[in-house]
């Protein structure tokens, strides 16, 4: 499944993508007054690179991995791709003073993912992408980018001209936001203070009721998303670099004492969309006992995947184990739910995991759990052998599940 497409992260038609990207590349080699100085968090990552013979190595093989014959040889203008990790800096450089603007046909909310398209396919680049100190890097380079997103500066793209989140062009791909979403269309930027407020928006009381609340036996979507697989006797390890849909719990849950709770039960994974809700809610009336946050990749993806724009998200099951990610363990209030795991899995631009409870809460089902910040990203529910689900007809790959809604009822 190519969620990055699905999502609306990514264009669907890579001409799109490829249009996108020479634009940016046209811009920052455009002729200027003064050479172009990069950021100090971009300087901090060519140094890092520069100054390790390994590091140097991976990122100038990267890119010559990439083949030179089509597609990957030249986007529409004929003249620009990405073929070294210095164009890679000036372009990351740009894209950490920006917001995403909308775009009917080619809205990139993954700019980076998109610079990085062909490289991370490459043997140098699952290398290099797995690296602690490479993702340390990147980890810098996300921070300072929302760090402008979170700022009064970025709401210049909250506005009602072309590009803007509040064009009637944007407004028709979110269908009744003014009804749907806390927002207050009179003041500027309909009230939102930057990018990264609108981006977290909290819908309004009453939009998402609880499908079947007086039932104790229901389990709600934890999120706004779209079905990505549902699998059953989960091992407690597994070859999931090896094996698209596989799911393996030791890696997943980082050997927490938990983990033997879980073997043999049952993982629900969906993802989100760029243009949906992106706070994660209660599945379950419960007691928080253990938040575990789990420090990982940003851009690495399943080393069976093909060279694909897509396969980073064709490798969901592989970013559980992988990726930047935080775990809510929560003690149902139902016995014959008990003990499961709410995982919030960070993708690419979409890392930042916040969460909004602690230890020792009770939490009603619908109650808000988090955030993920800069957009949406992948969960994951997880439940013991012990819990037996019979999930709703609406539960089938790629289907879009509603906030709250019932995705299965525990079973005797």
């Amino acid at each position: 499944m190519r969620c990055t497409r699905e999502a609306g992260w990514l264009p669907r038609d890579q001409d799109a993508l490829d249009r996108w990207l020479s634009k940016k590349i046209q811009q920052i080699n455009a002729p200027r007054s003064e050479p172009l100085k990069l950021s100090s968090v971009v300087q901090g990552f060519q140094a890092f690179i520069e100054n390790d013979p390994t590091i140097l190595k991976l990122f100038q093989q990267m890119f010559a991995q990439v083949p030179t014959s089509a597609p990957y040889d030249k986007g529409p203008t004929k003249q620009f791709q990405v073929r070294d990790y210095k164009t890679m800096l000036k372009l990351i450089n740009l894209f950490i003073t920006e917001a995403p603007e909308f775009s009917e046909y080619e809205f990139v909310g993954f700019p980076i993912n998109a610079v990085l398209d062909w490289s991370t396919g490459t043997p140098s680049g699952f290398t290099a992408f797995y690296l602690d100190s490479v993702n340390a890097q990147i980890r810098n380079i996300l921070n300072t980018w929302g760090e402008y997103l979170s700022s009064p500066a970025s709401c210049s793209v909250l506005c009602t001209t072309p590009g803007g989140w509040f064009s009637p062009e944007a407004l028709a791909s979110m269908p009744d936001f003014e009804k749907n979403f806390i927002c207050y269309p009179s003041k500027a930027h309909y009230g939102f203070t930057s990018w990264d407020a609108f981006f977290t928006r909290q819908f309004r009381p009453g939009r998402r009721p609880i499908q079947d609340p007086h039932n104790p036996d229901v389990i709600v979507s934890g999120c706004e998303s779209f079905v990505y697989h549902c699998i059953s006797e989960v091992k407690d390890q597994d070859l999931f670099w090896l094996k698209e849909t596989s799911y393996s719990l030791r890696d997943m849950l980082a050997n927490h004492p938990f983990t033997p709770r879980f073997v043999g039960g049952t993982v629900y994974q969906a993802f989100l969309s760029a243009l949906l809700y992106h706070r994660w809610h209660a599945p379950v009336s419960g007691t928080i006992v253990e938040i575990q946050v789990v420090p990982g990749t940003y851009y690495s993806e399943s080393p069976t995947m093909p060279m694909d724009p897509a396969c980073r998200n064709a490798s969901q099951g592989y970013l559980t184990a992988v990726a930047n990610r935080t775990n809510i363990y929560i003690h149902a209030d139902n016995p014959k739910i008990g003990l499961m795991c709410f995982m919030a899995v960070g993708m690419a631009e979409v890392s930042t995991c916040e969460t909004t409870v602690q230890v020792g809460a009770h939490v009603k089902q619908g109650s808000q759990l988090g955030m993920f910040h800069f957009g949406g990203s992948t969960h994951c529910l997880i439940f013991r052998p012990e819990t037996k689900i019979r999930f709703e007809d609406t539960v089938k790959d790629g289907a879009l599940v509603r906030l709250n809604e019932a995705i299965g009822y525990v079973t005797d």
